[in-house]
């Protein structure tokens, strides 16, 4: 990136005895690297949902970046590689500075909305470093702004943010920013698939996207957990979905 950065950690190593959750071991932790969305910030998690309880309950060290409206992708024009800082640096910095394991099933990404695409986006670049994949409310927006005109604006961005962000649209099915080329690439590298949790509202103005995307891993035989029911675009249904993706991820 470049400058500094911030993030947000949480370290479930110092919780006392006689409150009813485990006590850390002494062993190394398994680590989520966890995305916000669009607009948001490395803050949102610890203020709108139950992560904290959570990484203590499930013993499990969660990275919270700033991803800055930028879908966690590389920007070569402006010099700021978002997706090699979230999938390859970030681990690397934090495995120095915590007690975490260093072994790939026990080091996950997960996010929503922006970071739901992130995670995918970056768990299956970054597919021999990460092994599960929490995506929620994802926002597969590939699938919707590939080749749109000049005009487009969708009432969350314009043609020119989603060009300065996923750079040429005519180009962007078949690109690394396309979670379906990645799944094939991974396959065809001989690397196994990172085990994929994805969760989606039947209210939510992302559901077609993310049936879509199921529906594609379905064809590949690509093993994933699917879930969709009764819920928005919002942290009601988000944070239900974490506790469960953990719940999942741990088991």
């Amino acid at each position: 990136m470049k400058r500094e950065v911030t993030f947000n950690a949480l370290l479930p190593v110092d919780l006392p005895e006689g409150l009813g959750l485990p006590v850390w071991s002494g062993e190394p932790l398994r680590a989520l690297y966890l995305l916000h969305g669009f607009s948001g910030s490395h803050n949102d998690w610890l203020n709108f949902s139950r992560i904290r309880e959570l990484a203590d309950r499930y013993q499990v060290a969660v990275f919270m970046p700033a991803g800055e409206n930028r879908f966690y992708l590389d920007d070569e024009n402006r010099g700021e590689y978002y997706g090699e800082y979230i999938g390859r640096e970030l681990v690397e910095f934090t495995r120095k500075l915590f007690p975490l394991s260093a072994a790939r099933g026990d080091t996950w990404i997960g996010g929503l909305s922006m970071g739901g695409y992130g995670a995918i986006r970056n768990g299956l670049s970054y597919a021999e470093q990460f092994g599960r994949i929490i995506a929620l409310s994802s926002a597969l927006i590939p699938y919707r702004i590939a080749g749109i005109a000049p005009d487009y604006n969708d009432g969350i961005a314009s043609y020119s943010y989603y060009t300065s962000v996923f750079g040429d649209l005519d180009q962007l099915l078949g690109s690394d920013k396309d979670p379906e080329k990645l799944v094939l690439e991974v396959r065809a590298k001989g690397l196994e698939l990172p085990k994929l949790y994805m969760a989606c509202g039947t209210e939510d103005m992302l559901l077609d996207v993310n049936r879509r995307f199921h529906h594609f891993l379905d064809s590949e035989g690509a093993g994933h957990l699917y879930e969709e029911g009764p819920g928005e675009h919002n942290w009601e249904f988000w944070d239900k979905q974490i506790e469960a993706a953990l719940n999942w991820a741990v088991n």
